[in-house]
């Protein structure tokens, strides 16, 4: 049996390639196929089935480019209620691939129709030997049960679901659908990217429960925000399918220009000094420097708009267009030929951002120059913030901006480190703001070193 785990990692998401005996399935395609079909071409296997856990709400599946590209079939929980063809699978349902027998086991409570998927490969022995846990259980970590139905309910179903895998072996191998910075888990969340159910029994704190009230308490006490394009994704994921990817287009400045004009907007992933340095009037900075580009870019941009996209180099422009597409936007038009040195030969206008260090944001505090705007999550707010600043986290600053704006004094856009002030910033200018400071190299936390006191509100 080969057995190879292909990650997401700017999403947090794995999928997985199992072949025997000449043929392959992909379970939880990514956008982005070229690994899985790398993977087939090394192996001189052909994939043969698709099998997705459950309608995915964070980011667009690959399955439809897989199985154009190939003719596999998709297998899908029958609970799915998706709109192309496919072969619908109930619990124990297996899938056979070569000597492979894959089983599936339905765990409901992330969504309604997840399945999870008991791996035995009958070359060893019938006992299944891996689970793909799917979004049920994770290393360090469980699903958050909010996002399809009403999150008590969700959370006992979780609850039921980790029982069925109370038969299964200490030893039986744990592959999930994520890793740490998937915004479909938890902050317990681990990075580590597989584990064993006798690991998880002893140090997963989700699966010391013995009542299930307790663990319902437990796990709706920490659920974040519900991200706002996940019920999108969704209904991308569920049909019809998406069989062919859209080409990054080189477009001239004028041509880019003239798109800005009509209402696209520039999604700009050069560094956050690099775009505060120069950039193009009404573009949004979603850095490639650091992780969760697609999951920045949904905070500052709607999925739905016209976007051209901008990177220092053109391999890195292309990279920021598959990022955007993977969380559902359909309407990246093209990237700006020759960047922003291009746009200046151009000779089109471009812009500065203000920036100030914490030391100069302290002193404007002070003389009441600025107000201080946090864009920091809010568990960050309750642990220790200023007295009086607006707060408005960074995932949710495009539906505050009339919030914000409540009277006419300059905005100090701060964040822990700087990153996310980046973004907030930008944002804040795209909709008219003309003075806006961001705060860099440092953050909220290193204003107590210039005597300021910071407040929690836990």
């Amino acid at each position: 049996m080969i057995f190879r785990q292909v990650l997401h990692t700017d999403l947090g998401c794995a999928s997985y390639f199992l072949a025997d005996d000449g043929q392959a399935a992909v379970v939880d395609p990514k956008w982005d196929i070229d690994e899985y079909c790398a993977l087939a071409a090394e192996y001189g296997v052909e994939i043969r089935h698709i099998l997705e856990t459950h309608n995915h709400a964070d980011h667009v599946s690959g399955k439809g480019l897989l199985a154009a590209k190939t003719g596999a079939i998709i297998h899908v929980s029958a609970r799915a209620g998706v709109r192309f063809p496919h072969q619908p699978l109930a619990d124990g349902d297996k899938v056979e691939i070569g000597r492979v027998e894959v089983t599936a086991l339905e765990t409901p409570g992330h969504r309604p129709e997840h399945l999870a998927f008991a791996v035995a490969d009958r070359a060893r022995s019938a006992e299944s030997w891996l689970l793909l846990t799917g979004d049920s259980l994770f290393v360090g970590d469980i699903a958050r049960p909010d996002l399809a139905v009403e999150r008590t309910e969700g959370a006992r179903d979780v609850y039921r679901s980790l029982g069925r895998f109370s038969s299964f072996a200490d030893g039986v191998e744990v592959w999930p659908a994520h890793v740490g910075g998937s915004l479909c888990g938890g902050a317990g969340m681990s990075k580590k990217s597989s584990s064993t159910l006798g690991l998880e029994r002893r140090w997963n704190p989700y699966l010391s429960f013995d009542r299930e009230e307790d663990f319902v308490a437990a796990v709706l006490a920490k659920l974040p925000p519900k991200p706002s394009n996940f019920d999108r994704i969704v209904e991308l994921n569920r049909g019809p399918l998406l069989r062919s990817r859209w080409p990054v287009t080189r477009l001239s400045p004028q041509h880019v220009d003239r798109l800005i004009s009509e209402g696209a907007v520039v999604v700009d992933g050069r560094s956050a000094e690099a775009f505060d340095e120069s950039h193009i009037a009404g573009s949004v900075s979603v850095s490639l420097d650091r992780g969760a580009v697609g999951t920045r870019a949904v905070w500052a941009v709607d999925p739905d708009e016209a976007v051209i996209v901008n990177a220092e180099r053109e391999r890195g422009a292309r990279n920021l267009a598959r990022l955007l597409q993977a969380v559902g936007f359909r309407n990246v038009i093209g990237a700006l030929a020759g960047g922003l040195e291009g746009w200046r030969r151009a000779h089109l206008p471009a812009l500065s951002s203000k920036a100030v260090e914490v030391g100069e944001l302290a002193r404007r505090l002070r003389d009441g120059s600025v107000r201080l705007l946090d864009v920091r999550e809010p568990d960050e707010w309750q642990f220790a913030h200023v007295p009086g600043a607006l707060h408005v986290p960074c995932r949710d600053i495009r539906d505050h901006l009339d919030g914000v704006l409540a009277n006419g004094a300059p905005l100090a856009v701060a964040c822990a480190t700087g990153a996310r002030s980046a973004l907030a910033a930008s944002v804040l200018e795209r909709a008219g703001w003309t003075d806006v400071v961001r705060v860099v190299g440092g953050g909220i936390p290193d204003l107590a070193d210039y005597g300021f006191e910071l407040v929690s509100a836990l």
